[in-house]
């Protein structure tokens, strides 16, 4: 039977991948129903007055997913595809990855439905304290700690803190996570998912006897995760061939000048244009959407869910995927990838390194201690090194995908934690 993907999104993914894990850890049905559902929800209207004095309303949601292993922790995005359905996949494999990586936390996520580029600054600070008031009754650096994600960054976790810090009457630094330095932030948080992206990739490549020297790559997104990723596999020798963001894409043959590309992106915001290459030619324009079927050794999707599809894995030609985005492939595609012997390293393995790091950051701010570059560092790749040996080990004693032996391994410690924890009342 040809596979096929289902038009409904990431959730109906993120629910297939637990009641797969499910069926092999035997767990029973009321188990499977309280790992499907989240454990709170809130959507919230944000009214903003614009710049010229007119209102707009957007919709706001935050999801908590479980708190069986501890607080809440996810990411808030601003995009117009925020949807609840998007939040709450979101959510449940932020759960899957805290596990995974041994962090005492749930997962949660939440979002905006609001295209930042189409708003001033002044505008946004507005909408974050806006949603932060309405969200605040269920946000605490004990409860669920907001990071960033997709259209947010540190000055809108300096916004969250301070809305939040003023309505408890003093500062409270862990109540989120990405802060700038200044304002008790973690050094390395904002290289970490694509230090850790790199890390992994590298992993992969010397399972499958690939040395990076002399290897290929294109990375799929040059925002918060695939500029940093590019840039740290280019570090180790791995000839970066093509870059895409949502302007454009650009292809060379001896590899992409990443710091060239870089500040081109600076200059004009998208790759598009670019015309430095590597040592040697210069770049090519190359249609976006074929980033994902080039012929490369690692492919690193960093950009949104839902890239590789039934429509195009058939041509995927890269040896291993590396899912820096969340929720980059479907279910129809993982599964003719894996009958073309493809390398999938799954989301919530590959990008873990900002929520480790974000963890690291909370643990700071709790002792009012901040930790070496060098230390977090360390640490940062400790933890990676761990799970990746875990997620293998599974794999290989089982005889399943890493991202079935993932997903298998994170839902089973969630489970255990539940039934220790027990039913209340």
């Amino acid at each position: 039977m040809t596979p096929t993907d289902t038009p409904h999104g990431p959730l109906v993914d993120a629910h297939a991948q637990l009641a797969e894990a499910i069926e092999h850890l035997g767990a029973d049905d009321g188990t499977h129903r309280l790992l499907a559902t989240s454990r709170r929800e809130m959507a919230v209207s944000v009214p903003l007055r614009r710049d010229d004095g007119t209102t707009a309303v957007y919709e706001g949601f935050r999801v908590q997913h479980n708190f069986s292993r501890g607080p809440a922790k996810g990411g808030l995005r601003y995009s117009t595809h925020v949807d609840f359905d998007e939040v709450r996949a979101l959510a449940m494999w932020m759960t899957w990855k805290c596990a995974l990586v041994n962090l005492p936390y749930g997962g949660a996520k939440g979002g905006v439905a609001i295209e930042p580029l189409d708003h001033s600054t002044a505008e946004l600070e507005r909408v974050t304290r806006r949603y932060t008031s309405e969200i605040l009754p269920i946000i605490g650096p004990e409860i669920d700690i907001p990071a960033p994600d997709i259209g947010t960054d540190e000055q809108t976790m300096a916004w969250i803190m301070d809305t939040y810090s003023a309505s408890v009457g003093h500062t409270v630094p862990g109540v989120v996570t990405g802060k700038p330095i200044s304002l008790g932030g973690s050094l390395g948080r904002a290289t970490a998912t694509s230090r850790g992206v790199a890390h992994i990739a590298l992993k992969a490549m010397a399972l499958r006897g690939i040395d990076p020297e002399g290897a290929t790559a294109a990375v799929q997104g040059f925002g918060k995760v695939g500029r940093g990723a590019a840039r740290f596999l280019a570090d180790a020798g791995v000839r970066v061939q093509a870059v895409s963001d949502v302007g454009g894409a650009v292809w060379a043959e001896q590899g992409l000048d990443i710091q060239r590309l870089g500040d081109h992106v600076d200059q004009t915001g998208s790759v598009d244009g670019f015309e430095g290459g590597g040592p040697v030619g210069g770049a090519e324009q190359i249609d976006p959407a074929s980033i994902v079927t080039l012929d490369v050794d690692v492919l690193v999707p960093a950009a949104v869910e839902s890239v590789i599809t039934v429509d195009n894995a058939e041509r995927v030609q890269a040896k291993i995927i590396v899912e820096g985005a969340n929720g980059p492939t479907t279910a129809g595609a993982d599964a003719i990838l894996a009958d073309s012997d493809v390398l999938i390293v799954p989301d919530i393995l590959a990008n873990a390194g900002g929520v480790i790091v974000s963890y690291f950051e909370w643990a700071q701010a709790n002792q009012a201690y901040q930790w070496t570059e060098r230390e977090v560092k360390d640490r940062l790749e400790e933890r990676l090194t761990a799970a990746w040996h875990d997620v293998v080990e599974y794999a290989e004693a089982h005889s399943m995908s890493y991202r079935q032996a993932a997903t298998a391994l994170a839902v089973r410690r969630v489970i255990e934690a539940h039934e220790l924890r027990g039913l209340y009342p």
